[in-house]
This record gives structure tokens, C-alpha cells and sequence, in this order.
């Protein structure tokens, strides 16, 4: 290894470790075992890719292509502002792996720190918009909006108790919306058969045939408050459903939506704290009212109790997810931006109430000043009424003068509405920017405008209800006060810091220290997404390598970075394929055959598509049926649009026809998406495109090690045929050169600051190191089946009796010789200090595992001995040593309090519950905070914002 490799670093085992987990499965060489497990024919191990980088050549590569970005001051607004990270939030959140290597909260009982991290989210986006139900985050504020049309009608039609949506397809646009916004719910309508009626609030009319709901803007894009309250009150008589995009610091000062009639309140968290990043990642949100609950997209945190009554935190409403909807949900969304959101709630409990409202306040008398002075210049503006943003009609020769004015002083206004400037200020404007500001728009003095008497909205729409109220928001204001807090709630999570995480499907890998410290740099941080394409020039060399790179990879001919999601990745997918099928006259193409064992975001992706799902059997060995598959593609010939895929397949094999699978969809006129989610066994070895693939979506956030950050972000772009290229995603910022969907995402890289994680793990392993870490996922996979299958059932295995890089223990005859069910399993595991693997799915009764390249021999084989032992305790109620119903199993997790109690009435003894593999546990135990938590009773009893005091006390 050189000074600074890489790859060795990234890599779990050593050389001579790895030879002898080779002996261990049968295999002389990483080569020979791959040959073993890949059916003859798919291999193609030819990557045309640079050599790999030492870390500190690739971090001084990379700042050089980041130093052709032009940070200026950019007050262009339209939803991206300057803002201030608190330092011990950045350092303590953004930067620490100890969270943004978290999984989503699935097993709850060791999430605690997150979950409550993101009740207080919830909490202070509930209390802002007035509305009392918020979910846990969107991916952007874009989507937000696109889910809340789809929201407002699902919400339309159960109240005048409509069966058939169809009817229900007009929904009307604020004008005066953000381009951006627009362009991704002109994407999200087309094939829903939402017709958008976009125009000038006075020609909004609630009673219009076939309305379903309406979004207005509050403040507006062009920075114009209106008082919605009349034309809520007239949609709520006609039942039609109104949502409302609005601005979190501007709540603190404005009548909250949902005071003045709104269901539905969406925007972004982004300037809580949160930097530009060129568009991305930021946390979006939506709130509403209860009554709506069970139309709401994405995450909801919910507080429920544990097996001792404790307070304890959930995810609520679960039977939401997509992996049990299916075809029948109305939203793909499966994930958030949960570290983002973690970063807007703590930086609204770190400045509290009090603090929030001077920021707002001062921007707001900065903007009211800077108004008078244009004012005074002779200038006029389009609005009397604004929060922090101004727009200003000009004549051409004027307007071109300030322009010119604005790029001798570096600073970016907004330029894309014709005849007219707009200029939005933020918490990092003060006076002398206001001065420079004058002086760009034609002052020539140094005295700055007094600050006008009256304010500038209706007296009316000011806010006079109090907001974040809970203790969490008074408590931790100093940074003593706040580092402790995150530090408590860290301690309560497990994360990669502590422990393998196993989740089958899910790539839990390293995420580098070096792949990670380009996020903070400001040249990645601080630009804003509508800058001149002149000042992006380092991002838009970083996105061309890096689209490059994934081509190369994938074997296809062009890439899309701008789907933000892996989900949001199939829908653009399937949606490329939709455009090709439309270009061709073959509009009637909407079928979508996807198979019983795929992702559940996979038939709602189809759905929202315009796709209509039918479900393809699998055989008995887990494989697709092949005979079904051919019937079934005959049989929807002539509507045939396409097959979803996922390979390796979901039950964690190489199937051997893969290209015939592909065969048969192209003989019938369709075309295979190809799902990327088990990519991680695939780079350097295989390339989709070989097998006949046409469109193929990658998870970076898997695959190519942008960190999970405890539920997003992460991001899933898409790479396509040739004959798709024509039909990726643009957007209105960037001029269109071709044929086009639309947006998917509000910025046109998507999340764009994290895209340098993957860009540095791809260029410090080179082709040689890409290739040998998907042989060791290989590698570790069937060398803990080795040690796992004399004790469990492994379900599916493949060619050679090998599996791929994850594999399926079968749990369900525990179920009847020892009452025991993937739960338990899972939960006594957190005794081990372990996550669990990813339960009852693809198959319901199993776990699925998958190690990853990045962990150690040690580490897996301390996995196997814990399941080993489980397995032993299982034996132990099947021959009656211990009881059915109070065992270790049903008991778990124990908590400290629960083995340090005075009464202990388990026929096992305390050291057993706590410390079941003592001689390891020894050097370092992870104690969960509370005990099994009762979802029933979270689900009866949905709380989703921070306990009161009286019930904190009380419990």
C-alpha cells in the first residue's frame, strides 16, 4: 500500500485473511470464486477508468476542480439563501459519523437519539405553519409540492367520497411560483392525468369543474404576500383541498397557513441552517391537518411506549411504506433527508423562539430599507407587501446597467424574469451589503435609508400566536447546553461508529473520512444553483467526470445526476422510457411488468409513471418464472412498456437468463429498467447495458458510499441506452438542448454537495479497486454462509450452491417449534450490539444479509457467533431449558435499567440478557435506551410533536 492508498483502507480484510476465507468456501482466488458465482457469458471486468489516487492526491485533485467555482453573493433567492451553520452543528452533525452513518430508524429501540432529533423537526415545522401533523422531511421543496397535488386530490376525493379519481384532474398553480416548482409538478402531472391550471390568484375560482385543489405561495416567488384566508374559505365550502408554499423564517412573523384556512403547508428547511450546495441536499417539509394523516408522503416520527411503559419513539404509520402498499400507493417516497432535517431542527432549538424571530426580523427591516432606498431612487417594485425579497420593473437599458454594476461588486441577483430584477436578502445581510446593494441600483451617497414606520404586509397576516413552546427550544441556547444534548442523543443511535450494520439491500459500507471532507468546503457549500453557468464551472467538470466514470461503470451511454433519491431514480427512469415509447406514437404503452420479489417503490414508482402494474411469479428457486414472464409479455404485447428488474435479484443471486429476460421484453416491444440497488456486486465485474438493459439507476448512497445519514439523503441518478439519452431529465435553469422529460428535482444536479463523496470513492480506487471491492462483498457474503448455514435454512442460493453479496436466512420454522419470529431475532441482537439485518423481506418469516466489501473477518465472524448463539437459545425453548413466553428472545433488547432492577423474575440470569457474548462485550457494550417498543400502541395513539411538560412528567 502507498503512503496515502486507498483501497486497502477501504477494504475490511487483510491479504492473508482473505485467503483463508477463500479455503473457507472452497476457492483458491478472489478471481476463481467470482467465476464460480457469475453465470458464463456476463462477466465484462474492462474498465476504462483513471488510476487510482492516494487520499491526498485525490482531495488536492478534486479542490482544484472545485477552485473553477465562483462563490459570490448570490441574492437570487427563489427558495436557495445564504445562511449561518452553527459551529456545533457542523462539526457535531454534518461532519461526525456517528450520525450520518445511521440507517433509517427502523428498529426503533435503537434509533431513540434520531427519532427524537426528528420529533423536534416535526415539531418546530408544525408550530410555524399552524398545521399540527408534520412528516419527518421531503427530499426538496419541489417534490414537496408534487406530493401535495397528489395529496390534495386523494384528500378531494374522500371527502365528496369520489371512487374514481379520473374525475378529479384539474389542479390549479399560483403563477408567481417558483420556476423550479413548477417544472417538477408539470413532470409529476403529465402522466397522472392532472391537467395544472397555472395563473393569477384573482382567477382562481373554487367551484371550476373537475378541481380538486390549488397551491398558492405565501410569500410568493417574486416575494408578494397576499391574504389567502377568502379564497380558502371559498375552497373549503366547495371541498377542494388548498396547500400552501410558504417559508419557515417568514413564519415567525407571518400568520401561519394553517390560521387562515390551509390543509397542506410545504417548502424547504433550507436556510435553518442548511448551505446552498448548489441545490442540494436540503430538507423539505409538509404539514397538515390530523384529519389527513393517512394521505401524508414519506416518514412520520410517533411517540409510543415500551415493554415497561417507558416513553419511546417510533415511526409511525409503517403500514404506509411502499414495501406493503405496492401498486396501490400513491407516493414512491421512501426515504428523506433525515440528516438535514436533524440539522434545521437543532438549529431552531439552538436559536429558539426568540432568536428565530430577531433573524427574521432584522432580514425583514433590511429588506423594508432597502426598499425605500429604491424607492427614493425613482425605482419601482412590483409589490408593496414582501417578507425578504424585492423584484423591481425596469427598462431594458436600466436593467442592463445594474447588471452591470452588480458584477463589478460580485453579487448575483435574479435575472430570469423578463423586464425585471429580483433580490431576496438573508440572515447573512447587513448594512454594508445593503449599502452595497444601493449603489448597484444607482445611489451614489454612503447615508442609508431609515426604516419605515409601517410594516410591510397587512397588518392582518402578521403572527400573533406563539410558537416552539416545548422546553427543547429554551434549553440548549448555549453551546455547553447543545453539545451535551447531541452528544446524549448520539449515544442512544447505532451507527457504523459501534458495529456492522447487515441490512440485505441497503450497502451499509464505509462512508471515508476523505470522501467526506469536501462537503464543508465552501466552493461545494456555499452556491447557489442559479448562478451563472460561468461561475459552476468546477461543478459542472465534477458532474461531467463523474456522469463519465458511471457510464463507464454501467456500460451505457448517458447519465442523469439529477434524480435525488434512489425511488425518485426509478420514476425518472421509467419516465425516460415513457418520453421514448410517446416519441415513437406508441402512446397506448403502459404496462409494466414487475416481479412479486421486487422493491416496493418499484409498482409505486410504475404507478406514478402512468404505468399500470402487473405482478410476474417467481419460481421456486426465487428466480423470475421465465415461462410466465414470456406468457405474460405475449399476452400485453401491444401495451408493453416495460420490465423492472433488480440485479443481483432481490433474493440475493446471479440468475443465469437474465439476458434472456431481457430478450423476451425487446421481442414484445418494451424496454428493461434495470433497479441498481444491489450495484454492489456488479462494479468492475459485470455491466448492466451488457446484459440488455436500457435504463439503469445507481444508488450513490449504496454503491459509491454517500452515507445514509439515518434515512437520506442520498441520491439516485440514471444511465441509459443511447436511444434514451434523448429523454433524461432537464430543467428551466438550464437551457434545454433536447427532447425532455422535465425536472424531477428542484436543482438540475439534485443534491449536488454530495456528489464529490462519490467522485472521490470512485477516483481513489481506481478500476482495479472497484473491481476487488465487489469481490470481497462476494467473498464475505458466502463466507459468512459458510459459518451460518449448519444453523439456519439459507433460502436462495445460485450458481454452485454460491449466493451473490447478500443472502436470506430462512426464520420461519422457528415460528412454529419455538414461537420465535424475525422480531426477536432482530432485537436480541441490539443485546449483541448489533443491527439487525433487513426482516421479512423480500420473503416474509426471513433475514437478509449483507456484509459489505468494507468489514473485517472479526467483525463478520463476531456476527455469525451472535446469530449462533441465538440460534442456541432457540434450541433451548424448542427443548423446554427455557420457557416459550419469557426468554431471552421475547425479552429483548434489556436495557441497563431493566438488568440493574431490583426485581428480576426471567428464569435466566441478568448476565445472559445483557451479555451474551461476554469476553467481546467486555471491551465495549452498546446498551439500548429503552426496551421493546409497542407500535399498536403508537399507531392508536398518534402523537407526532413533542410531549408536552405535564407528560413528560407523568411518564
Amino acid at each position: 500500500m502507498t503512503r496515502d492508498g486507498f483501497v486497502d483502507r477501504h477494504l475490511g480484510s487483510s491479504a492473508n485473511t482473505v485467503s483463508e476465507m477463500l479455503a473457507a468456501v472452497g476457492y483458491a482466488s478472489l478471481d476463481e470464486l467470482t467465476s464460480a458465482v457469475i453465470p458464463k457469458g456476463l462477466g465484462n471486468d474492462n474498465l476504462d477508468l483513471p488510476q487510482a489516487q492516494g487520499e491526498f492526491e485525490a482531495l488536492a485533485t478534486l479542490e482544484k476542480i472545485v477552485a473553477e467555482n465562483d462563490v459570490r453573493r448570490a441574492l437570487i433567492g427563489v427558495g436557495y439563501y445564504g445562511c449561518s451553520t452553527p459551529a456545533v452543528i457542523r462539526r457535531n452533525i454534518l461532519e461526525n459519523p456517528g450520525w450520518y452513518t445511521q440507517y433509517t430508524p427502523y428498529q426503533a429501540e435503537i434509533s431513540q437519539g434520531r427519532l427524537e432529533a426528528l420529533l423536534n423537526y416535526q415539531t418546530m415545522v408544525a408550530d410555524l405553519t399552524g398545521l399540527p401533523l408534520a412528516n419527518a422531511s421531503l427530499l426538496d421543496e419541489a417534490t414537496a409540492a408534487a406530493e401535495a397535488m397528489t395529496m390534495c386530490r386523494a384528500i378531494t376525493a374522500e371527502r365528496r367520497r369520489e371512487k374514481d379519481r379520473s374525475a378529479l384532474r384539474r389542479f390549479f398553480v399560483d403563477a408567481d411560483i417558483h420556476p423550479q416548482t413548477l417544472a417538477v409538478l408539470q413532470t409529476r402531472a403529465a402522466p397522472l392525468g392532472i391537467e395544472l391550471e397555472v395563473g393569477a390568484l384573482s382567477a382562481f375560482d373554487a367551484r371550476a369543474p373537475e378541481l380538486f385543489g390549488a397551491l398558492f405561495c405565501y410569500p410568493a416567488s417574486s416575494g408578494k404576500i397576499e391574504d389567502h384566508g377568502v379564497r380558502c374559505a371559498a375552497a373549503g365550502e366547495a371541498q377542494v383541498t388548498i396547500a400552501i408554499a410558504t417559508d419557515l423564517l417568514a413564519l415567525t412573523l407571518l400568520k401561519p397557513p394553517g390560521e387562515f384556512g390551509a390543509d397542506i403547508a410545504v417548502g424547504s428547511a433550507q436556510r435553518f441552517g442548511v448551505p446552498p450546495g448548489f441545490g442540494g441536499p436540503h430538507a423539505a417539509f409538509l404539514a397538515t391537518r390530523e384529519a389527513h394523516r393517512r394521505h401524508v408522503p414519506g416518514r412520520i416520527i410517533g411517540v409510543s411506549k415500551d415493554a415497561h411503559g417507558r416513553r419511546a419513539y417510533r415511526m409511525a404509520l409503517q403500514t404506509r411504506e411502499q414495501h406493503i402498499r405496492r401498486e396501490r400507493a400513491t407516493s414512491n417516497i421512501c426515504t428523506a433527508q433525515v440528516l438535514l432535517a436533524i440539522m434545521a431542527g437543532f438549529y431552531g432549538a439552538y436559536h429558539g423562539p426568540s432568536g428565530l424571530k430577531a433573524i427574521a426580523t432584522r432580514v425583514n427591516r433590511l429588506t423594508m430599507r432597502l426598499a425605500k432606498g429604491l424607492r427614493d431612487l425613482g425605482l419601482q417594485l412590483t409589490s408593496e407587501h414582501f417578507f425578504d425579497t424585492l423584484t423591481i420593473a425596469l427598462e431594458p437599458p436600466q436593467r442592463a446597467q445594474i447588471l452591470a454594476r452588480a458584477e463589478a461588486e460580485r453579487i448575483e441577483l435574479r435575472q430570469d424574469l423578463p423586464g425585471r430584477l429580483g433580490v431576496s436578502l438573508d440572515e447573512l445581510s447587513d448594512e454594508r451589503e445593503l449599502l452595497r446593494l444601493l449603489r448597484v441600483f444607482g445611489a451614489t451617497g454612503d447615508a442609508l435609508p431609515d426604516l419605515l414606520a409601517q410594516p410591510s404586509w397587512p397588518a392582518a397576516l402578521s403572527r400573533a400566536s406563539a410558537f416552539l413552546t416545548h422546553p427543547v427550544f429554551e434549553r440548549y441556547q448555549t453551546e455547553t447546553e447543545m453539545l451535551r444534548y447531541m452528544n446524549r442523543l448520539q449515544s442512544r443511535d447505532l451507527s457504523l461508529t459501534a458495529s456492522m450494520i447487515p441490512l440485505g439491500s441497503c450497502t451499509m459500507k464505509l462512508n471515508g473520512t476523505s470522501e467526506m471532507i469536501p462537503i464543508s468546503w465552501q466552493n461545494i457549500a456555499s452556491l447557489h444553483p442559479f448562478v451563472p453557468a460561468r461561475q459552476a464551472r468546477g461543478y459542472a467538470k465534477l458532474a461531467e467526470q463523474l456522469s463519465g466514470w458511471l457510464a463507464e461503470i454501467t456500460g451505457f451511454s448517458a447519465v442523469s445526476l439529477q434524480p435525488n433519491a434512489g425511488a425518485q431514480g426509478e420514476y425518472a427512469g421509467l419516465l425516460t422510457i415513457r418520453g421514448y415509447h410517446h416519441s415513437r406514437g406508441e402512446t397506448q404503452r403502459d404496462v409494466c411488468l414487475i416481479p412479486v420479489s421486487a422493491h416496493g417503490t418499484n409498482p409505486a414508482s410504475a404507478v406514478m409513471a402512468g404505468m399500470r402494474v402487473v405482478a410476474v411469479p417467481c419460481a421456486n428457486d426465487g428466480s423470475i418464472d421465465i415461462a410466465a414472464l414470456n406468457k405474460l409479455a405475449e399476452t400485453h404485447r401491444d401495451k408493453l412498456a416495460a420490465l423492472m428488474v433488480t440485479y443481483p435479484s432481490t433474493h440475493g443471486v446471479f440468475e443465469a437468463d437474465i439476458d434472456e429476460v431481457c430478450k423476451i421484453i425487446h421481442d414484445n416491444g418494451g424496454q428493461v429498467y434495470l433497479d441498481g440497488a444491489n450495484l454492489n456486486a456488479l462494479v468492475g465485474l459485470c455491466k448492466p447495458a451488457d446484459f440488455g438493459a436500457d435504463v439503469c439507476h445507481l444508488n450513490l448512497h449504496k454503491t459509491f458510499c454517500i452515507p445514509h445519514g439515518g434515512g437520506g439523503p442520498g441520491m439516485g441518478p440514471i444511465a441509459v441506452a443511447q436511444h434514451l439519452a434523448p429523454f433524461l431529465p432537464d430543467h428551466p435553469h438550464v437551457p434545454a438542448k433536447r427532447t425532455s422529460l422535465g425536472a424531477v428535482a428542484a436543482a438540475p444536479l439534485g443534491s449536488a454537495s454530495i456528489l464529490p463523496i462519490s467522485w472521490m470513492y470512485i477516483a481513489m480506487m481506481g478500476a482495479g479497486g472497484l473491481r476487488r471491492a465487489s469481490q470481497m462483498a462476494i467473498l464475505n457474503a458466502n463466507y459468512m454462509v459458510s459459518r451460518l448455514r449448519e444453523h439456519y435454512p439459507i433460502l436462495y442460493t445460485g450458481k454452485n450452491d454460491l449466493v451473490a453479496h447478500e443472502f436470506i436466512l430462512d426464520l420461519r420454522p422457528f415460528k412454529r417449534s419455538a414461537d420465535i419470529s424475525p422480531d426477536d431475532v432482530a432485537k436480541r441482537l441490539v443485546d449483541y450490539g448489533f443491527h439487525a439485518p433487513t426482516m421479512s423481506w423480500p420473503v416474509a418469516g426471513t433475514l437478509m444479509i449483507e456484509p459489505t466489501e468494507s468489514e473485517s473477518r472479526a467483525e463478520l465472524d463476531r456476527f455469525c457467533d451472535a446469530m449462533i448463539g441465538i440460534r442456541q437459545e432457540i434450541a433451548d425453548i424448542e427443548a423446554g431449558r427455557l420457557p416459550r413466553d419469557d426468554n431471552p428472545l421475547h425479552n429483548a433488547p434489556h436495557t441497563a435499567e431493566a438488568v440493574c432492577a431490583d426485581d428480576w423474575s426471567h428464569p435466566y440470569s441478568r448476565e445472559r440478557a445483557a451479555y451474551p457474548d461476554r469476553a467481546r462485550q467486555q471491551l465495549y457494550k452498546f446498551w439500548p435506551a429503552v426496551s421493546r417498543i409497542d407500535n399498536a400502541f403508537g399507531d392508536r395513539n398518534l402523537i407526532c410533536t413533542c410531549p408536552s411538560v405535564e407528560e413528560l412528567a407523568e411518564s
